[in-house]
């Protein structure tokens, strides 16, 4: 494979790892919008955008391979490809949480909803900010933007234990009854899928640092 080939196919890893990433955070967004609004049709889009995202993580674990398999890459080609490769199974993670989002929305489609001090939809903006600002920081070798992403772990810890805090109140007459109820459960695994998305979104940022 000449260089020019070569860089020709790095160059549409580069374009499919972003259309990977963008599927990730539309995934995140719409299970987000169908838990605030309790839209099952958003939650239908979420299950199914699954195949999409689990299609595209194999072409692009096969086209790094293939870069890797045709040509010794130069040192900063390498570490690039690694990156692609790491990275892109963590989006395929946050597009598998998403789906969890999703499908316990469904289960709570007919609950009465509860109010939360906790902005969960900002929780899932910020989900989205922490994948964009990751990727492009990867394709512009950019440390500072990298770093920016890093620097967001603190804030989502607070946020998390806020969030845990305000559904552990929320859960606690149940438990004084001796046990917890199935509303209570779903609420706070769906607190669970987002802080695991937030918390692997966050790790795109070291994967090449």
């Amino acid at each position: 494979m000449t260089r020019i080939r070569f860089h020709r196919k790095l160059d549409d890893l580069k374009e499919r790892l972003l259309v990977m990433a963008g599927m990730a955070e539309q995934a995140i967004q719409r299970a987000v919008e169908a838990y605030r609004v309790r839209d099952i049709s958003l939650c239908d889009l979420v299950v199914r955008s699954e195949i999409s995202i689990n299609s595209f993580e194999r072409e692009i674990d096969q086209m790094a391979l293939d870069l890797l398999a045709m040509e010794q890459p130069m040192a900063i080609d390498l570490r690039f490809i690694l990156s692609v490769i790491k990275i892109n199974g963590d989006l395929e993670r946050i597009g598998d949480q998403a789906t969890n989002i999703a499908s316990r929305t469904q289960f709570l489609h007919d609950s009465p909803k509860i109010s939360l001090p906790i902005d969960i939809p900002d929780m899932g903006e910020k989900v989205g900010v922490m994948i964009r600002r990751a990727i492009q920081s990867l394709l512009e070798a950019d440390a500072k933007l990298a770093e920016s992403v890093l620097a967001m772990d603190d804030e989502i810890d607070d946020m998390n234990r806020d969030v845990q805090a305000e559904i552990d109140m929320v859960g606690s007459p149940f438990r004084d009854r001796g046990g917890l109820d199935p509303f209570h459960m779903v609420v706070r695994a769906f607190e669970d899928d987002l802080a695991k998305a937030m918390e692997t979104a966050w790790s795109l940022a070291t994967k090449d640092n």
